[in-house]
């Protein structure tokens, strides 16, 4: 897989999580969650813990 098709399939991801949050979450900036996700997914978390690492950046951003 190249960088490309990689990076889509990241992204892909992240989308499909982020409407799982989306769905219960307050008002937010999607791009919060997609970059907390994002690095945490890349810091080999799994989509579980990356997506719990997300939420805890959208909730400390919003303070």
């Amino acid at each position: 897989m190249d960088m490309t098709e990689a990076l889509s399939a990241l992204l892909r991801e992240t989308e499909e999580r982020h409407g799982g949050y989306e769905a219960t979450a307050p008002p937010h900036r999607w791009s919060d969650w997609y970059a907390a996700y994002l690095v945490a997914r890349q810091d080999g978390r799994t989509p579980d813990e990356a997506a719990a690492d997300a939420a805890r950046h959208v909730a400390a951003v919003r303070r």
